[in-house]
């Protein structure tokens, strides 16, 4: 997708237009918030499945502002959208599959960023090899926050609100309630199980970690959260 020239930086990444255009400098705003070294001197950066869209731009000018090293992961598709600079640090690949990455970086990042991509390491890959080899890589003091995770345990929540049956009324213009089932085998989702034990996991290997709502003004705040995990 990210070679079709006829899609937008929003669809290149996997995302409608209505979902991201005008919406990434409040998802900006909201990661600063809460990676606050982001704003310090002098760090080393990861972007892990960073995409082509605003917000990597959005990071690579911060980095650039605040003189770190920036260390963005994805496949050349992707990558090959974004500028080359030389604080700029580019690996393709598979994460976290990435040997040199671990051999020159191990405990030295201090900030690690993934956004909008936990649901497909779930379905893909192994989600506790991703945490394990993410908290090999943080600094000591350093902070990694796992971002836009679609929860369903907290949809279902939502849509089973009087508020959650209000938006989707007025989001498909019919009166009727939206469709929500509890007690089934759901494949491929992620529910409050799946985010809780993240968070048990990171704890139980010495970081602090937080489950995290997103400010009100991001586009799927209502059905989805962050986790924060920080290296004492």
């Amino acid at each position: 997708m990210a070679k079709d020239d006829s899609l937008s930086c929003y669809e290149k990444i996997g995302f409608p237009n209505s979902y991201r255009q005008n919406k990434e400098h409040l998802i900006f705003e909201d990661i600063i918030g809460k990676l606050p070294l982001l704003c310090t001197q002098n760090k080393v950066v990861l972007d892990i499945g960073c995409g082509c869209s605003e917000l990597p731009l959005m990071l690579i000018d911060l980095c650039r502002k605040n003189e770190h090293t920036l260390i963005l992961i994805d496949s050349e598709e992707m990558l090959s959208h974004l500028p080359n600079e030389p604080f700029i640090k580019k690996i393709i690949g598979y994460y976290p599959d990435c040997n040199d990455l671990f051999n020159k970086y191990r405990g030295e990042v201090d900030v690690i960023l993934t956004y909008s991509v936990l649901h497909y390491i779930f379905v893909e890959s192994n989600i506790w090899n991703f945490l394990d080899s993410s908290l090999e890589l943080m600094s000591d003091g350093g902070e990694m926050l796992i971002g836009d995770i679609p929860n369903v345990s907290k949809r279902k929540r939502f849509f089973s609100s009087k508020n959650g049956i209000k938006f989707h009324q007025n989001f498909t213009g019919k009166e009727e309630l939206p469709e929500v089932s509890f007690n089934n085998i759901e494949h491929h989702l992620i529910d409050d199980s799946v985010v809780l034990s993240l968070v048990t996991r990171a704890r139980n290997q010495g970081f602090d970690a937080y489950i995290l709502p997103q400010k009100s003004d991001l586009p799927m705040a209502n059905r989805r959260e962050d986790i924060l995990i920080r290296k004492p």
